[in-house]
């Protein structure tokens, strides 16, 4: 049985965060502006109660692995390399990390989170847009 300190939402993710690195909004945003491609999983609710990121794809986390996978029928056009630098992006920072081990799970080594998540973005005072979102199904 698992120490008490093993268990948890905060234990399993500092368990998935291990060994890899993750990306201030102004580092994520610098990476984009040289060619990463920006994932925002956060929900059709809190877009419409924010706004959108410029030049991001949104995917929803229950197909991502799927729509990512350059081997997978149903991948979205971009989705040509494991190589591809994905920056996975949620609300706060949390389900991001997990979707971005899941890739990294699946063979897309490059993939990363935002520290803070759309809410670090926002206080970071990076561009946001309310024109409509690049949704992908």
């Amino acid at each position: 049985m698992p120490a008490d300190s093993d268990r948890g939402s905060t234990a399993y993710l500092a368990r998935v965060r291990q060994g890899w690195r993750r990306l201030t909004p102004r580092q994520a945003f610098d990476e984009q502006q040289r060619g990463a491609v920006i994932v925002d999983t956060r929900t059709a609710e809190h877009r419409a109660e924010s706004a959108n990121i410029p030049g991001a794809l949104v995917i929803d986390r229950t197909v991502l692995e799927w729509r990512l996978d350059p081997s997978n029928a149903w991948r979205i056009p971009e989705a040509s390399s494991w190589e591809t630098r994905y920056i996975v992006i949620c609300r706060h920072g949390f389900s991001s990390s997990v979707a971005a081990r899941a890739l990294q799970d699946v063979g897309l080594v490059n993939a990363t989170d935002v520290i803070g998540g759309y809410a670090a973005w926002v206080e970071a005072r990076l561009p946001t847009t309310h024109a409509p979102a690049d949704v992908r199904f």
